[in-house]
């Protein structure tokens, strides 16, 4: 039971902490806000730049993870369902590692839709596939309980789960990218990004082999 709740709450910690990763990486759109606030001049643009921020990459955490929980409901499958799952992230890194391009089409998206860019960005970059392995982590934990429960009630169960673990991952981005959004509209001001931050592809790349990586050796 010990290691159960231990399991169970570094699972969710690594929900939080990865939100708190993708908040300050400039490519999940932060410096889009600060732009907005500062092109209108006003503290209320930085705030519903931010909202529509959040919202695109809590629909594509969504979009990721529920595919997965009509999947979760076949129990004896759990273990390859999580290691394909987990190569699949894998794959990502390694793509991303490789050509290290920005995705084109995400340039076409008017600055007037940063929700649906949001969102884009959120698929083509891998970061709503990053939380997969962490959400089938936890849904393993909650099953490893299930008995024979009615498949329906699983996957209900689940759904709930995608839910929450989307919630609180698109919480601790928000408020992480908010906080950095804020304090250069503030006081920092445009020249803090030209001069503080450097090419995260390669960075980003590693993480999606790290997060993928550890979730093969968990399912394995």
């Amino acid at each position: 039971m010990g290691d159960l709740t231990t399991t169970t709450a570094g699972l969710w910690l690594a929900v939080v902490l990865s939100g708190l990763y993708h908040g300050i990486n400039p490519g999940m759109g932060w410096p889009l806000a600060v732009s907005a606030a500062m092109m209108e001049r006003r503290t209320s643009a930085l705030w519903a730049a931010l909202a529509a921020l959040a919202a695109g990459h809590f629909v594509a955490m969504l979009a990721i993870l529920l595919p997965f929980t009509a999947m979760t409901t076949l129990i004896e499958w759990q273990r390859e369902i999580r290691i394909a799952a987990s190569l699949l992230v894998i794959g990502m890194g390694l793509y991303i590692a490789v050509t290290r391009r920005h995705p084109r089409f995400l340039a076409r998206v008017p600055p007037s839709r940063l929700a649906l860019w949001s969102f884009l960005v959120a698929l083509a970059h891998g970061a709503a596939l990053m939380i997969l392995p962490i959400y089938l982590g936890l849904c393993s934990v909650e099953e490893s309980d299930a008995g024979h429960r009615a498949a329906a009630e699983i996957m209900g169960e689940n759904v709930r789960l995608a839910l929450a673990v989307s919630v609180i991952h698109t919480l601790a981005m928000i408020g992480a990218g908010a906080a950095l959004a804020y304090a250069v509209f503030r006081w920092l001001g445009l020249r803090f990004l030209s001069r503080s931050w450097f090419d995260l592809e390669l960075v980003w790349a590693f993480s999606l082999l790290l997060v993928g990586g550890i979730g093969l050796w968990a399912a394995i």
